[in-house]
């Protein structure tokens, strides 16, 4: 089985908590943190595509920042 290249995200920068992703030669692209680097998500193009147009867009910043519960 090939080993194929992970790229680490540029805005990881020098920290310990990198995110990497790689593309298969099946088109697969798959997404790993350096802290479980044996875990990955595996991601059609499209999904990935539409994950990271979420992300940018805001969707899921309820999820870094929850509010506090009353």
């Amino acid at each position: 089985m090939p080993t194929y290249a992970w790229q680490k995200s540029s805005h990881s920068g020098n920290a310990a908590n990198c995110v990497y992703v790689r593309n298969d030669r099946d088109g697969t692209l798959r997404l790993r943190e350096s802290d479980e680097p044996r875990i990955a998500l595996a991601a059609s193009p499209a999904a990935f595509g539409t994950f990271i147009r979420a992300a940018k867009a805001g969707e899921f910043d309820s999820l870094a920042h929850p509010t506090a519960s009353t």
